[in-house]
């Protein structure tokens, strides 16, 4: 699997990322060698996923002050939370963004007495690092989420929640890729994911590449999908996970726990710790990003849609804790009752970063 997002060089260097929104018709990698142009791949979807978006902001950090010319640490940590705000605008509910944008910030509070060149190399060295906690994260989560699929299950997933959309490997799809490195054959049903079908260009594409069965069904045939007992567990990712356990994920997620729950079929979530906001005490605080009106209308360029119509298109919605059987975890499954769960394995945000 291709790298999803890279630094390439050292304090003068820039982000490298696979532009997803060619995907999969073509690999193209984009270099964001501006701030700007990391807010617009955020924004874009050009990367997404909650684990990739935080990385990416962290890479967007460095990319932002790398340039700055301030000679005092007051002036540059102006420049460094100008830079922190600036890319907390591109999309407003996966909580890995803000995370990666405090702990940004963080490091360079923490050293206020060095050199700006030698705070400019930490913070370099931060944004790397956290890219490498999230692939050993994601393994972790594949590893303990692999052990609740069974040989010859059938899976169904929404959106992508794989190696794209994360540093490696992936949340949701971690799970589906440990299993299948343990010899177990599970039979992937990837939803569409409209309107920008996600899980057709992209989760489809992932488990064709690793070499997993894999069919892709629209988003309202997954109701007949699981009454034809095609489908034993199903697994997602998330975007923000509240104190309480409910789950913030791609737009009609919140449908499938409920058939889920209709079916008697296990609903999973599968997210690294960072994706967890304790300040929010249930899913009614997430905030949800709502997306323009011509990702119905004119989806890929082409009208589907008359001129004028109004629409709604809330890019998320929250599947309340009574719908989810477990949330896989880097620190392991944890079970209902979720609150208290979460505090004593998730813990503060010191425990956190």
């Amino acid at each position: 699997m291709p790298a999803t997002i890279e630094w390439v060089g050292g304090i003068d260097g820039h982000v490298r990322m696979i532009d997803q929104t060619k995907l999969p018709i073509e690999l193209v990698y984009i270099g964001c060698k501006s701030i700007e142009e990391v807010w617009d791949a955020i924004k874009q979807l050009k990367v997404r996923g909650a684990p990739a978006i935080g990385i990416a902001a962290g890479m967007g950090v460095v990319v932002g002050i790398q340039n700055s010319t301030a000679e005092d640490f007051e002036t540059f940590e102006k420049e460094l939370h100008q830079a922190s705000d600036y890319l907390a605008t591109s999309r407003p509910t996966a909580v890995n963004l803000f995370w990666a944008l405090e702990r940004m910030k963080g490091v360079a509070a923490a050293s206020p007495e060095s050199p700006i060149a030698k705070i400019k190399e930490r913070l370099l060295r931060e944004a790397i690092e956290i890219l490498e906690e999230d692939k050993k994260l994601c393994r972790r989560i594949g590893e303990a989420g692999a052990a609740l699929l069974t040989d010859g299950q059938g899976v169904l997933t929404h959106c992508n929640a794989g190696g794209l959309a994360t540093g490696e490997y992936g949340t949701a799809l971690a799970v589906i890729f440990m299993a299948h490195e343990q010899g177990k054959n599970l039979k992937v049903y990837a939803d569409e994911t409209r309107p920008l079908l996600q899980g057709a260009r992209l989760t489809s594409w992932e488990l064709m590449q690793a070499g997993i069965d894999c069919t892709l069904i629209c988003d309202s045939a997954a109701a007949e999908v699981m009454k034809e007992g095609r489908v034993q567990a199903v697994v997602v990712g998330a975007d923000r996970i509240a104190a309480n356990g409910d789950a913030a994920n791609k737009i009609g997620t919140y449908m499938l726990s409920i058939l889920a729950k209709e079916h008697d079929i296990p609903f999973y979530v599968a997210a690294p710790h960072s994706t967890f906001d304790l300040d929010l005490a249930s899913g009614d605080d997430i905030p949800i990003e709502e997306r323009a009106s011509e990702e119905i209308t004119e989806g890929f360029g082409r009208r589907t849609a008359p001129e004028g119509v109004k629409t709604y298109s809330p890019a998320f919605d929250v599947t309340p804790a009574k719908y989810i059987k477990a949330i896989i975890t880097d620190r392991g499954v944890l079970y209902p009752p979720f609150d208290e769960k979460i505090q004593s394995v998730i813990g503060d945000k010191e425990t956190r970063g």
